[in-house]
């Protein structure tokens, strides 16, 4: 039974990147999860997405580059001020300016820097490295 569905997401992933798969398939296909995939292949963790059937029902095809040494999801989803980003930075990445976290903000989805570089707060769901 499924309670989290970006957790398990993120945990194909990690999983599939470990054992050497050059994909993998991600169910179901929720507006979060696409807004993180987005954000992830923006930085280069993964390749070109795909979301297949509609959004709720349907799956998201990932293609993996081997570029992520570890990934998860944050939880609880705790809340981040603006300056409290390099805090968190500490906790969750092995080094300063060495992965990012992903953050919900009024808005929109997007990295800590984006986050920082606007000048807003908002809730960690996850991060990558």
């Amino acid at each position: 039974m499924r309670h989290d569905p970006l957790n398990d997401a993120i945990s194909t992933i990690k999983n599939a990147e470990r054992t050497g798969k050059s994909e993998c398939m991600l169910k179901p296909a929720t507006k979060l999860l696409v807004s993180v995939l987005h954000i992830f292949q923006e930085n280069g963790y993964i390749g070109e997405y795909e979301v297949e059937g509609n959004r709720r029902g349907g799956s998201v095809r990932v293609k993996l580059i081997r570029h992520i040494n570890d990934c998860g999801v944050i939880k609880p989803r705790f809340p981040v001020k603006n300056q409290d980003f390099i805090q968190w930075e500490k906790r969750y990445l092995p080094s300063r300016g060495f992965g990012l976290l992903v953050v919900t903000t009024p808005q929109g989805v997007m990295s800590h820097e984006e986050a920082k570089d606007k000048g807003i707060g908002g809730r960690l769901i996850a991060y990558a490295y």
